[in-house]
């Protein structure tokens, strides 16, 4: 794994689902902390949606703190669709944006942590290598259901199980 210039991207919804299912809650300034004793810290976004029908949405806090402690916060609107079969079905789309931004800072990074577990993303680190970025996804292989999809796994150039970094990132 290479020292040097990192960025992290983190799918928000995804990271609160897993270490939820972990059972814990990730502290963002000791993971913050973790990722700089790895490397330079350049970037660090996070990724979420946010409904367009609540007065207060309950992530706001979360987002103004991380605005505040130096991550880049993406948001789109939380989308309802009919799936086709009269389903109400709710629409993330993060991934573009999050693809973007990793592609715009790949020429700045020697190492990228992605914090996600959707296939979608296998071409993002494809993409990512090609440009001579390392990148390790950071996702969960543990019971009582793996959490990252077995090709973005192993496209990646490592995978970080998160919960070997319990003890270093979850809140007190």
């Amino acid at each position: 794994m290479p020292d040097g210039r990192l960025a992290v991207f983190i799918d928000g919804a995804n990271l609160t689902s897993t270490s939820k299912a972990l059972g814990f809650d990730v502290d963002f300034k000791r993971l913050l902390a973790e990722l700089n004793s790895r490397g330079a810290l350049l970037r660090a976004y996070f990724y979420t949606t946010v409904s367009v029908t609540d007065d207060f949405n309950s992530v706001r806090p979360l987002l103004d703190w991380l605005e505040y402690n130096g991550f880049t916060v993406r948001t789109r609107p939380l989308r309802e669709h009919d799936d086709g079969e009269g389903r109400r079905r709710l629409k993330r789309n993060i991934a573009i944006d999050l693809a973007i931004d990793a592609l715009e800072v790949a020429a700045h990074v020697d190492h990228i942590y992605l914090f996600c577990g959707d296939a979608d993303f296998r071409s993002l680190v494809q993409a990512l290598q090609k440009r001579g970025v390392f990148v390790t996804v950071v996702s969960t292989l543990s019971k009582p259901a793996p959490l990252v999809a077995d090709e973005l796994r192993r496209q990646a150039d490592a995978f970080l199980e998160l919960n070997d970094l319990r003890s270093l990132i979850a809140r007190t």
